[in-house]
């Protein structure tokens, strides 16, 4: 079934902060430490589990960000080829920095399992009639963030 295309733009998936080495020794040392603690208490699955959680967390910082194309349709949002309907969309909002340092954010509370939480970003100049068109489509309502986003800002993600 065609889908009518409002508005397109492209975005990157989050921002991007380089780490330093700093960054990466502190995460190792933290590590370390707590894997040896978890060690010496008996727990030798969860010392595994520190390490393999820590090299995740390491890997996932020395990525570079994937840029998404991002599709408004009549019926709801594409996201490269993942379709999100209006009609599975609970609430939405629209952040704007004060400063204009960072861009505009999109974020969408969804019935989704995999996807609860979608924050999409916005070319500057479009949140106005994002925000229009999700009026017409979905309820507005107040969004705040989640201990998962404090945390990834807290770490520089």
């Amino acid at each position: 079934m065609p889908r009518t295309v409002h508005l397109e733009w492209e975005g990157r998936e989050y921002e991007y902060n380089p780490k330093s080495a700093d960054w990466y020794w502190v995460l190792g040392i933290v590590a370390v430490a707590f894997a040896i603690a978890a060690a010496l208490f008996g727990n030798y699955l969860f010392a595994l589990l520190i390490i393999v959680a820590a090299t995740a967390v390491a890997l996932h910082a020395a990525k570079e960000p994937h840029v998404h194309q991002f599709r408004l349709t009549d019926a709801g949002l594409m996201i490269g080829d993942e379709f999100h309907p209006f009609s599975r969309m609970e609430s939405f909002t629209v952040f704007e920095a004060i400063d204009g340092e960072l861009p505009p954010l999109l974020s969408i509370k969804t019935e989704s399992v995999w996807h609860p939480h979608l924050e999409i970003p916005l070319d500057p100049g479009t949140e106005d009639a994002v925000y229009a068109y999700f009026l017409q489509n979905v309820d507005e309502a107040e969004h705040r963030p989640t201990f998962v986003d404090v945390v990834s800002a807290w770490l520089g993600f």
